[in-house]
């Protein structure tokens, strides 16, 4: 399957099958991560792994899951990320990072997807007790926290009108829908 292929297939997962993943699998991860565009190649970013279970248990609990379709969207019980990568800054290198944490957790995505691991981008957490339970250092702070496993779930995409509602939503068989902007609705080539 090309690239192309499976930047199309990617869809947020928020439901994972409890089969760990491999230490030298979220290195490669990270380390995908690392290599992403930076500005002005300040590399302001620093990563933490957590895939041990009282340290994810603790991360879990504050997480927020799935906003539109609260609390049906959160992960069950069986169903939790198998790890956790949380990207960081240091505002001393970027005092505003947020076009690097992107690009570094779409590359962190894409790798994972390779390897059959689904992705959830997390950015509604409890930012100071998350940087306390993984005691983050001063100069750091968690931005972004990833959630990760083999997933037990698989979403659909679907084009929506130009008007469309952009919320994703369940079907009656608890499957995800995601809309998503139509391609001739986006684009404005040479003129609008």
């Amino acid at each position: 399957m090309s690239l192309y292929e499976k930047i199309i297939e990617r869809r947020t997962i928020r439901k994972f099958k409890q089969d760990r993943i491999g230490k030298d699998v979220l290195r490669k991860l990270v380390n995908a991560g690392r290599l992403a565009p930076s500005a002005a190649n300040l590399q302001p970013l620093e990563y933490f792994i957590a895939d041990d279970g009282r340290l994810k248990d603790k991360i879990f609990s504050n997480l927020s899951w799935a906003g539109y379709i609260k609390p049906e969207g959160d992960p069950g019980e069986g169903e939790w990320p198998a790890a956790y990568i949380i990207i960081l800054s240091d505002s001393k290198k970027n005092a505003s990072p947020d076009r690097d944490i992107g690009a570094s957790a779409q590359n962190i995505t894409l790798a994972a997807l390779e390897e059959g691991i689904g992705c959830c981008w997390i950015g509604a957490f409890k930012k100071k007790q998350i940087d306390q339970i993984i005691g983050v250092p001063e100069n750091l702070s968690a931005e972004l926290v990833l959630a990760l496993g083999y997933p037990l779930e698989h979403p659909v995409c679907e084009d929506i009108e130009k008007d469309g509602s952009i919320k994703y939503y369940k079907d009656s068989s608890g499957r995800l829908h995601v809309p998503k902007r139509r391609l001739d609705d986006i684009v404005h080539m040479n003129s609008f």
